[in-house]
């Protein structure tokens, strides 16, 4: 798939490294071969699949630098986003859940029920508008773009500045990154906060009705034992599993905020490798993004296997 889809685009690599410029027919033809386009579909779909299983995807066409090596640098920027991203959205998207839950059909309950359709359905472009208007353009506490500021130089570590930052013991440049973090994050964790707000009231609203909840609400437990003790535990599951599939959204799919934001991450990348038709990028970016999906699927099983013992023979 990540093979056929960006040759499914129209558009030539060859033509757009070119440019206006033009060039004679043998350039051309020293260009392709030099970038295996000389080849047959087949045989490019050969040497592709062979290459990724061994974990190599090559050079950047636009760039000259080793796939692996941008995406070293790109990758932890993409997931500090979205990591703060499903932090805070899953935070807040658990307490409203559980508040819609036990007060439902009260103000509390319409209100999250509101919120979250509003959040999903509100177009990230124009959310993300909204914000920068407000918090970076008119009350100017946050930057618009970038991960830290021009005037601060981290030492790479592990490519998460925060992290990195801490390292160095720079707290300036800390703060930088965590003010730069604070819009793109809000923004993306948006989308996630209303799936979780309703997975949550709703897993709630269904375990409330089980026996075992009434037996344990007649033997007097206090309503916050009942809560925490039988209900969550029970819903946990459910609302992991959401988490689980939102998070791995989010980073593969904060192509939009990162834009918006200039953000350099893995979305913004793989948006600029397919305005250049830079195949061995965008099948690189598309494999990898599959992958990350699987991983944290995978690990989501455990966590829940670990949580309740229980499901472990349904999963």
């Amino acid at each position: 798939m990540s093979f056929s889809i960006i040759r499914l685009i129209p558009g030539d690599p060859v033509q757009n490294l070119i440019g206006e410029r033009g060039a004679s027919e043998e350039r051309i033809a020293e260009m392709k071969k030099n970038l295996g386009l000389d080849k047959s579909v087949v045989e490019q779909y050969l040497i592709f699949t062979g290459n990724a299983l061994r974990g190599e995807f090559g050079e950047s066409i636009v760039s000259k630098q080793p796939i692996i090596s941008e995406f070293k640098v790109l990758w932890p920027a993409t997931f500090e986003l979205a990591f703060f991203a499903i932090l805070w959205s899953a935070i807040v998207g658990m307490i409203l859940g559980v508040l819609a839950a036990v007060k439902r059909n009260s103000i509390w309950d319409y209100g999250a029920v509101s919120l979250s359709t509003v959040g999903f359905a509100m177009p990230i472009f124009w959310w993300a508008l909204i914000i920068i208007f407000f918090f970076a353009v008119s009350l100017g506490w946050f930057p618009v773009s970038g991960r830290i500021g021009f005037e601060y130089d981290v030492p790479y570590r592990t490519g998460f500045f925060l992290i990195d930052s801490l390292l160095s013991d720079d707290k300036m440049s800390f703060f930088s990154a965590l003010k730069h973090l604070v819009l793109p994050a809000f923004v993306l964790g948006t989308i996630s906060l209303a799936l979780i707000v309703r997975v949550t009231r709703s897993s709630f609203i269904d375990i409330q009705k089980e026996d075992y909840i009434r037996t344990a609400r007649a033997k007097g437990l206090k309503p916050y034992q009942v809560i925490f003790k039988h209900i969550f535990k029970n819903a946990l599951p459910q609302i992991l599993t959401a988490l689980g599939l939102a998070f791995g959204q989010l980073l593969t799919g904060a192509i939009m905020t990162e834009t918006i934001f200039s953000w350099p991450g893995l979305g913004r990348w793989l948006i600029k490798s397919i305005e250049a038709r830079d195949y061995p990028a965008v099948q690189a970016g598309l494999f990898y993004s599959m992958l990350i999906i699987i991983v944290i699927n995978l690990l989501t099983d455990e966590v829940i296997k670990l949580v309740n013992p229980k499901l472990k023979e349904s999963l």
